[in-house]
């Protein structure tokens, strides 16, 4: 049970809030516990989704791309609740085939199709695991596969944003609310 109130409420008035419902539930086909968890504190949570709306949108990585990164990162991080919010956009919003995102969570980097996606995992894997360690030559990978400093900025500010959603669920201990499908598959628990 969630540790803190899943405020669900009856109607929106702010329009920024009822366009951020309105394109979640494009992508994810509901309005899922995390934003109602989000809205216990509705000032920052128009600003962070709206920080993380321009992260998704306005950079040089496909939302495909982010979505991965999202699922290697949460699933790296050990959150069930982020792993399968960011299957459920890939497949379901996206249209990518439930085989891939299945084998992506299984095999990880090694499911990435093609250099540039698997060079993007990598490196937001090392930033998420060891910020500190990565290299010039990293860097420098990112470049090869078509990055430009705007590009690296923003993979490695979006690795940063979906460890704080990880960690806000998991601090707070958001109730599942995806399919059982993603969490079985990621962490073999129901």
């Amino acid at each position: 049970m969630a540790r803190v109130q899943i405020a669900k409420p009856d109607s929106v008035d702010d329009p920024a809030v009822q366009g951020i419902f309105d394109w979640v539930t494009e992508m994810e086909g509901s309005v899922p516990n995390h934003f109602y968890v989000e809205l216990n504190f509705p000032e920052f949570f128009t600003a962070k989704l709206g920080a993380t709306k321009v992260l998704w949108e306005a950079g040089e990585l496909t939302m495909a791309e982010i979505q991965q990164v999202g699922i290697l990162v949460s699933k790296a991080n050990g959150c069930a609740y982020c792993t399968a919010a960011f299957c459920t956009i890939l497949n379901h919003g996206l249209g990518t085939s439930e085989d891939y995102v299945a084998e992506l969570v299984k095999s990880g980097t090694a499911a990435a199709d093609g250099v540039r996606l698997r060079t993007l995992l990598d490196y937001a894997l090392k930033v998420n695991g060891d910020a500190a360690g990565i290299t010039d030559e990293d860097i420098e990978g990112l470049r090869a596969v078509g990055l430009t400093d705007r590009g690296i900025v923003q993979i490695t500010h979006i690795v940063s944003d979906f460890a704080s959603y990880n960690r806000l669920n998991l601090a707070l201990q958001t109730d599942y609310d995806y399919r059982d499908f993603w969490k079985q598959l990621a962490f073999g628990a129901s």
